[in-house]
Protein backbone atom coordinates (compact mmCIF):
# COMPACT_ATOMS: atom_id res chain seq x y z
CA UNK A 1 0.00 0.00 0.00
CA UNK A 2 1.11 3.53 -0.30
CA UNK A 3 1.86 5.39 2.85
CA UNK A 4 2.33 8.94 1.12
CA UNK A 5 -1.11 10.04 1.67
CA UNK A 6 -3.22 12.69 -0.63
CA UNK A 7 -2.90 16.12 -1.42
CA UNK A 8 -4.87 18.44 0.12
CA UNK A 9 -7.56 20.75 -1.82
CA UNK A 10 -8.38 24.17 -0.64
CA UNK A 11 -11.15 25.21 -3.46
CA UNK A 12 -14.05 26.21 -1.97
CA UNK A 13 -15.77 26.50 -5.18
CA UNK A 14 -15.47 22.85 -6.49
CA UNK A 15 -16.56 21.61 -2.51
CA UNK A 16 -13.12 19.02 -2.54
CA UNK A 17 -12.54 18.43 0.85
CA UNK A 18 -13.53 19.80 4.33
CA UNK A 19 -10.72 21.76 6.93
CA UNK A 20 -11.41 23.07 10.32
CA UNK A 21 -8.79 25.59 11.84
CA UNK A 22 -6.25 28.45 11.67
CA UNK A 23 -5.79 30.62 8.37
CA UNK A 24 -3.43 33.08 7.95
CA UNK A 25 -3.89 36.65 6.55
CA UNK A 26 -4.30 35.12 2.64
CA UNK A 27 -6.97 32.27 3.78
CA UNK A 28 -4.61 29.56 3.45
CA UNK A 29 -4.33 26.80 6.36
CA UNK A 30 -1.97 27.88 9.03
CA UNK A 31 -1.46 26.94 12.67
CA UNK A 32 -3.42 23.90 13.57
CA UNK A 33 -6.47 22.30 11.97
CA UNK A 34 -8.46 19.18 11.00
CA UNK A 35 -9.15 18.28 7.10
CA UNK A 36 -10.93 15.28 5.30
CA UNK A 37 -9.39 14.99 2.58
CA UNK A 38 -11.49 14.36 -0.76
CA UNK A 39 -10.52 10.66 -0.70
CA UNK A 40 -12.15 10.16 2.99
CA UNK A 41 -8.34 9.86 4.92
CA UNK A 42 -8.20 12.88 7.85
CA UNK A 43 -5.19 14.90 9.01
CA UNK A 44 -5.49 16.58 12.38
CA UNK A 45 -2.26 18.69 13.23
CA UNK A 46 -0.08 21.51 12.15
CA UNK A 47 0.07 23.57 9.03
CA UNK A 48 2.09 26.21 7.26
CA UNK A 49 0.83 28.18 4.47
CA UNK A 50 -1.41 25.35 3.34
CA UNK A 51 1.09 22.56 3.67
CA UNK A 52 1.13 19.76 6.77
CA UNK A 53 3.85 21.27 8.42
CA UNK A 54 5.24 20.17 11.66
CA UNK A 55 3.54 17.22 14.35
CA UNK A 56 0.40 15.96 13.40
CA UNK A 57 -1.66 12.42 12.55
CA UNK A 58 -2.91 11.21 9.43
CA UNK A 59 -5.07 8.61 9.44
CA UNK A 60 -6.08 6.41 5.75
CA UNK A 61 -9.34 5.09 4.83
CA UNK A 62 -7.86 1.73 5.22
CA UNK A 63 -7.20 1.69 8.84
CA UNK A 64 -3.45 2.68 8.37
CA UNK A 65 -2.17 5.40 10.49
CA UNK A 66 0.77 8.14 10.82
CA UNK A 67 1.60 9.85 14.15
CA UNK A 68 4.92 12.29 13.48
CA UNK A 69 6.66 15.15 11.88
CA UNK A 70 5.75 16.55 8.90
CA UNK A 71 7.68 19.50 6.14
CA UNK A 72 5.98 21.09 3.09
CA UNK A 73 3.22 18.16 3.24
CA UNK A 74 5.61 15.18 3.45
CA UNK A 75 6.41 12.97 6.23
CA UNK A 76 10.12 14.15 7.33
CA UNK A 77 12.18 13.85 11.05
CA UNK A 78 10.70 11.66 13.58
CA UNK A 79 7.37 9.54 12.96
CA UNK A 80 5.63 6.31 13.55
CA UNK A 81 3.53 4.37 10.90
CA UNK A 82 0.72 1.84 11.82
CA UNK A 83 -0.03 -0.25 8.98
CA UNK A 84 -3.43 -2.24 8.06
CA UNK A 85 -1.36 -5.75 8.36
CA UNK A 86 -0.82 -5.04 12.18
CA UNK A 87 3.30 -4.03 11.26
CA UNK A 88 4.28 -0.84 12.58
CA UNK A 89 7.31 1.40 11.31
CA UNK A 90 9.28 3.95 14.19
CA UNK A 91 12.05 5.95 12.99
CA UNK A 92 12.95 8.52 11.16
CA UNK A 93 11.77 9.66 7.69
CA UNK A 94 12.82 11.64 5.15
CA UNK A 95 10.83 13.15 2.55
CA UNK A 96 8.33 10.32 2.88
CA UNK A 97 10.56 7.23 2.89
CA UNK A 98 12.25 5.38 5.58
CA UNK A 99 15.31 6.72 5.98
CA UNK A 100 17.99 6.90 9.03
CA UNK A 101 17.23 4.74 12.20
CA UNK A 102 14.31 2.88 12.92
CA UNK A 103 12.54 0.25 13.87
CA UNK A 104 10.01 -2.09 11.90
CA UNK A 105 8.00 -4.34 13.88
CA UNK A 106 6.44 -6.81 11.10
CA UNK A 107 2.98 -8.90 11.31
CA UNK A 108 4.99 -12.17 12.39
CA UNK A 109 6.24 -10.47 15.55
CA UNK A 110 9.78 -10.29 14.05
CA UNK A 111 11.75 -7.15 14.27
CA UNK A 112 13.98 -5.24 12.52
CA UNK A 113 16.53 -2.68 14.45
CA UNK A 114 19.04 -0.30 12.50
CA UNK A 115 19.58 2.02 9.51
CA UNK A 116 17.21 2.48 6.91
CA UNK A 117 17.97 4.19 3.24
CA UNK A 118 14.99 5.06 0.89
CA UNK A 119 12.62 2.44 2.39
CA UNK A 120 15.09 -0.20 2.60
CA UNK A 121 17.23 -1.59 5.41
CA UNK A 122 20.41 -0.16 4.59
CA UNK A 123 23.93 0.06 6.94
CA UNK A 124 24.17 -1.62 10.21
CA UNK A 125 21.02 -3.36 11.47
CA UNK A 126 19.54 -6.32 13.58
CA UNK A 127 17.18 -8.78 12.30
CA UNK A 128 15.20 -10.73 15.36
CA UNK A 129 12.98 -13.69 14.41
CA UNK A 130 10.27 -13.98 16.70
CA UNK A 131 9.35 -17.84 16.72
CA UNK A 132 12.84 -18.96 16.80
CA UNK A 133 14.38 -16.10 18.76
CA UNK A 134 17.28 -16.29 16.64
CA UNK A 135 18.64 -12.65 14.96
CA UNK A 136 21.07 -11.77 12.28
CA UNK A 137 23.77 -8.71 13.45
CA UNK A 138 25.48 -6.81 10.78
CA UNK A 139 25.86 -5.33 7.71
CA UNK A 140 22.89 -4.65 4.95
CA UNK A 141 22.47 -3.72 1.35
CA UNK A 142 19.58 -2.36 -0.41
CA UNK A 143 17.48 -4.59 2.32
CA UNK A 144 19.85 -7.93 2.10
CA UNK A 145 22.09 -9.38 4.27
CA UNK A 146 25.41 -8.25 2.86
CA UNK A 147 29.11 -8.30 4.13
CA UNK A 148 30.09 -8.73 7.26
CA UNK A 149 27.69 -10.43 10.39
CA UNK A 150 26.88 -12.77 12.70
CA UNK A 151 23.89 -15.05 13.15
CA UNK A 152 23.20 -15.60 16.80
CA UNK A 153 21.50 -18.39 18.20
CA UNK A 154 20.20 -19.86 21.61
CA UNK A 155 23.82 -21.52 22.34
CA UNK A 156 26.11 -20.78 19.20
CA UNK A 157 26.49 -18.33 16.27
CA UNK A 158 27.76 -18.31 13.12
CA UNK A 159 30.35 -15.22 11.77
CA UNK A 160 31.32 -14.53 8.08
CA UNK A 161 30.35 -12.49 5.04
CA UNK A 162 26.94 -12.54 3.83
CA UNK A 163 25.99 -12.06 0.26
CA UNK A 164 21.92 -11.96 -0.76
CA UNK A 165 21.06 -13.29 2.87
CA UNK A 166 23.25 -16.24 2.97
CA UNK A 167 26.57 -17.02 4.31
CA UNK A 168 29.29 -16.97 1.83
CA UNK A 169 33.10 -17.70 1.59
CA UNK A 170 35.16 -18.23 5.20
CA UNK A 171 33.51 -18.08 8.73
CA UNK A 172 33.05 -19.89 11.35
CA UNK A 173 30.56 -21.69 14.44
CA UNK A 174 31.15 -20.01 17.89
CA UNK A 175 29.91 -22.61 20.57
CA UNK A 176 29.29 -21.64 23.76
CA UNK A 177 31.11 -24.84 25.45
CA UNK A 178 34.45 -22.48 24.30
CA UNK A 179 35.54 -23.35 20.94
CA UNK A 180 35.48 -23.04 17.56
CA UNK A 181 34.59 -24.48 13.94
CA UNK A 182 36.22 -22.97 11.03
CA UNK A 183 35.20 -23.80 7.45
CA UNK A 184 33.88 -22.20 4.45
CA UNK A 185 30.16 -21.96 2.95
CA UNK A 186 29.48 -22.56 -0.75
CA UNK A 187 26.08 -22.09 -2.34
CA UNK A 188 24.55 -24.14 -5.49
CA UNK A 189 21.60 -22.51 -7.14
CA UNK A 190 18.44 -24.48 -6.99
CA UNK A 191 14.23 -23.64 -7.96
CA UNK A 192 13.82 -23.54 -3.87
CA UNK A 193 15.28 -23.87 -0.63
CA UNK A 194 14.32 -24.04 2.79
CA UNK A 195 16.93 -23.70 5.66
CA UNK A 196 18.04 -22.75 8.89
CA UNK A 197 18.51 -18.62 7.58
CA UNK A 198 14.58 -18.33 7.61
CA UNK A 199 12.19 -16.34 6.13
CA UNK A 200 14.79 -13.99 4.10
CA UNK A 201 16.44 -17.37 2.78
CA UNK A 202 16.64 -17.23 -1.25
CA UNK A 203 16.78 -19.90 -3.20
CA UNK A 204 20.33 -20.44 -2.63
CA UNK A 205 21.12 -24.44 -1.20
CA UNK A 206 24.11 -23.96 0.86
CA UNK A 207 26.79 -26.14 1.92
CA UNK A 208 29.31 -26.03 4.89
CA UNK A 209 32.48 -27.29 4.21
CA UNK A 210 34.07 -27.48 7.90
CA UNK A 211 38.22 -27.36 8.04
CA UNK A 212 39.21 -27.52 11.73
CA UNK A 213 38.15 -26.52 14.96
CA UNK A 214 40.11 -24.33 17.58
CA UNK A 215 39.77 -22.46 20.89
CA UNK A 216 38.11 -19.02 20.92
CA UNK A 217 39.69 -16.18 19.01
CA UNK A 218 38.48 -12.84 17.82
CA UNK A 219 36.66 -12.51 14.83
CA UNK A 220 38.00 -10.29 12.03
CA UNK A 221 35.54 -10.90 9.15
CA UNK A 222 36.87 -8.87 6.21
CA UNK A 223 40.40 -11.04 7.02
CA UNK A 224 39.07 -14.39 8.28
CA UNK A 225 41.60 -16.86 7.36
CA UNK A 226 41.15 -19.83 5.60
CA UNK A 227 41.77 -23.49 8.06
CA UNK A 228 44.37 -24.33 5.31
CA UNK A 229 45.92 -20.53 5.90
CA UNK A 230 45.86 -21.19 9.56
CA UNK A 231 47.11 -24.36 9.41
CA UNK A 232 50.29 -23.47 7.07
CA UNK A 233 50.94 -20.43 10.00
CA UNK A 234 51.24 -22.76 12.36
CA UNK A 235 53.47 -25.16 11.04
CA UNK A 236 55.41 -22.28 9.90
CA UNK A 237 55.71 -21.06 13.58
CA UNK A 238 56.78 -24.67 14.49
CA UNK A 239 59.70 -25.04 12.30
CA UNK A 240 60.86 -21.81 13.08
CA UNK A 241 60.96 -22.93 16.82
Amino acid sequence: MSDVGSEEFDDEHSKLGEYEGDRNEAGERHGVGKAVLPNGDTYQGQYENSKRHGQGTYRFKNGARYVGDYYQNMKHGQGTFYYPDGSKYEGLWVEDLRHGHGVYTYPNGDTYDGEWLHHMRHGQGIYHYHDTGSKYKGSWVNGNMESAGEYIHSNHRYQGNFTNNNPYGPGKYVFDIGCEQHGEYQQNEQDQADGEWGALASTTVLKWIPKCITGLTPWTPAKEASAGEKETASAEEGGQK
